[in-house]
């Protein structure tokens, strides 16, 4: 037992710097909680789905296509334009495609997570079905489909940052500082997510973000 115990609290120490690692502020230190659902019953009103089938159910929120829809599945989120920091952790399975984005009347701006491509882009460039959003900064990443990954996204004046799973992608284009009207969670069938929590961010002062 006693060697068990010490194993447990030489794990715990060894823990302890990652997940301080992955709190680090990107551009904002946290505020009051827009939303931080227990996924263990209904979503709350903040909430509202735009496409797809989101059941949320024992602390994990299970993503399902509607095929008819002919659109990736979509979760909507109000919040404002406050700078905000967005946090969850993601499971493929046998989805392709994980994305974190905000709203004004159009698309402002999303983060886009592939098993092999992690980016930001933003979306002045887009026309539905035409042009693609312009892509600001991308990265390789090698993502395991049955590995939960860790995200942190975070946006203050014309500036969009994010972390995933310790690596970290900073991008700012002047089309990023609308007036955001929602945030949303896009992603392919089956993704799971859990552990979402949306705060208000303070910006951090010039350069404090290292």
């Amino acid at each position: 037992m006693k060697s068990l115990l010490s194993l447990a609290a030489l794990l715990s120490v060894l823990v302890l710097p990652l997940s301080a690692e992955d709190a680090k502020p990107l551009l904002n230190t946290p505020g009051k909680v827009i939303s931080a659902p227990d996924l263990k019953q209904p979503l709350g009103p903040e909430w509202s789905v735009a496409k797809g089938k989101w059941d949320p159910s024992d602390g994990v929120l299970k993503v399902t296509n509607i095929p008819d829809e002919k659109h990736i599945p979509v979760l909507h989120l109000k919040t404002g334009p406050t700078p905000l920091i967005w946090e969850c952790e993601f499971k493929f399975n046998d989805g392709k495609s994980f994305l974190v984005g905000c709203d004004a009347q159009k698309h402002v701006g999303r983060v886009i997570i592939a098993p092999k491509s992690f980016r930001i882009a933003e979306d002045s460039t887009e026309v539905k079905g035409k042009t693609p959003s312009h892509t600001l900064q991308e990265t390789a990443v090698d993502l395991k489909p049955d590995a939960w990954h860790t995200l942190r996204v975070e946006y203050a004046g014309d500036k969009m940052a994010a972390r995933l799973d310790g690596q970290d992608l900073t991008a700012q284009h002047e089309y990023l500082a609308t007036p955001k009207v929602r945030w949303w969670f896009a992603a392919a069938d089956t993704v799971q997510i859990r552990n979402v929590k949306v705060t208000e961010g303070q910006p951090l002062a010039s350069g404090a973000a290292k």
